[in-house]
């Protein structure tokens, strides 16, 4: 097999850095949820965008007689929850359908639930948290119509995030309940230590002498998912 190469983040060459991660849904992903990961890793874009258009929504929020402390920490969930969305619950998706893991399900469980719980918070938007939603929105038209108008559309983006991650939750919790798996197999998966590095589909494969595939396949094998909800 050839050396896997990172690839992802798509740098320029002048960046004297290289990417950390290898992606390629065709390769590592079984078809029938090629779909449903590339949705979840569009709903990390979409988040990300999300969070650059609630920075200049809190700086007209900010102009407009708002708070400064909203922009900065604007400033922080940009910085921070972007690349930590990537890392955190998009990839722990990626491995577990690439690898059929149960710790990484578990993982994306319980981070993307709490990112899911934030988000709608962020979409109800308490002044002071530094997110631009509908309770910020609508009581700032008292005060400046067109700063308001400005976070309307974090206000939107936010609720559209949040209804896209539920969607994906509910999404893998049928097909990981549906394929039998639990949180026994993440717990056993720890015990074992195959969570640190669990085979990719085509080191399964290769995982076999002679010309017969091995008698017990490891090749995921989940419910039908093409269709997407």
């Amino acid at each position: 097999m050839a050396e896997k190469v990172n690839n992802f983040p798509p740098l320029p060459k002048f960046i004297p850095l290289k990417p950390c991660f290898y992606q390629n849904f065709a390769d590592e992903i079984p078809i029938d949820y090629q779909f449903l990961v590339k949705r979840i890793y569009h709903v990390w874009i979409f988040y990300c965008i999300t969070l650059a258009v609630n920075l200049i929504a809190c700086l007209a929020w900010w102009i407009g007689g708002g708070y400064g402390v909203n922009f900065g920490l604007a400033i922080l969930w940009l910085i921070l929850f972007s690349p930590c969305g990537y890392v955190c619950w998009f990839r722990p998706a990626y491995k577990a359908f690439r690898s059929d893991s149960s710790f990484n399900f578990m993982a994306f469980f319980f981070i993307f639930g709490a990112q899911f719980l934030l988000t709608v918070l962020q979409a109800i938007g308490f002044s002071g948290w530094g997110a631009c939603g509908w309770l910020a929105a609508i009581t700032f038209f008292s005060t400046s119509v067109a700063a308001a108008v400005f976070m309307l559309f974090p206000a939107i983006m936010f609720t559209m995030s949040a209804v896209a991650m539920l969607i994906c939750l509910l999404r893998v919790h049928k097909i990981y309940r549906g394929a039998g798996g639990s949180f026994q197999k993440a717990q056993d998966e720890w015990n074992s230590g195959a969570w640190r590095n669990p085979p990719s589909r085509e080191a399964q494969y290769s995982n076999f002498s002679g010309n017969s595939l091995p008698e017990y396949p490891t090749v995921p094998n989940y419910p039908s998912g093409n269709q997407w909800p």
